[in-house]
């Protein structure tokens, strides 16, 4: 594990000042160009899920990098994926949460008849900076009755202390 989490570490880039002056953006995209440092990721991911929450019955995936590492998951799993997105970007009828952001707020959504009452949910994102998008997709899955079993992202800004937030179970694979 050691091993391939290290080759998965040197890819990720990080660019100063991006997108604004002050912030430092960590871009997991050169691990995805490269098809063993990708395969070695969501086979990590999968392992965590399988060590503890074996019985998970479903993946969450946060817009938008979450849908690139949920549905791999959910496919080797052999198990369902459904997408949190955005407000209006979904079909259908929507259950939505509002939740503050550092200047204003937003809105998620998910489709009503996604997550079955008591099902239960793993939900994957790319990062965990201030925590305010996985908290309220954590309480969007609460609200469709689904069982949040874990919130598990590739990267934690762990100065931001956005795992503080969460509520339920928490798992970064790499911490910044």
């Amino acid at each position: 594990m050691e091993v391939r989490l290290n080759k998965i570490k040197s890819a990720i880039m990080a660019y100063q000042d991006y997108p604004k002056p002050g912030i430092l953006f960590r871009d997991i995209f050169p691990v995805l160009r490269n098809a063993e440092l990708f395969e070695d990721l969501i086979e990590l991911l999968v392992e965590k899920i399988k060590t503890q929450v074996p019985d998970v019955e479903l993946i969450v995936g946060l817009d938008a990098r979450g849908f690139l590492f949920g549905t791999l998951i959910a496919q080797k799993l052999k198990i369902g994926f459904v997408p949190i997105r955005k407000k209006g970007k979904l079909p259908g009828e929507c259950c939505q949460v509002s939740y503050s952001l550092e200047y204003g707020t937003d809105v998620l959504e998910a489709q009503k008849d996604s997550i079955k009452a008591g099902q239960k949910v793993v939900i994957i994102d790319d990062l965990l900076a201030t925590g305010g998008t996985m908290s309220a997709a954590s309480q969007l899955v609460d609200k469709l009755e689904g069982n949040v079993c874990l919130c598990m992202v590739v990267m934690e800004l762990v100065d931001l202390k956005g795992s503080a937030k969460l509520k339920h179970p928490f798992f970064s694979l790499i911490q910044y």
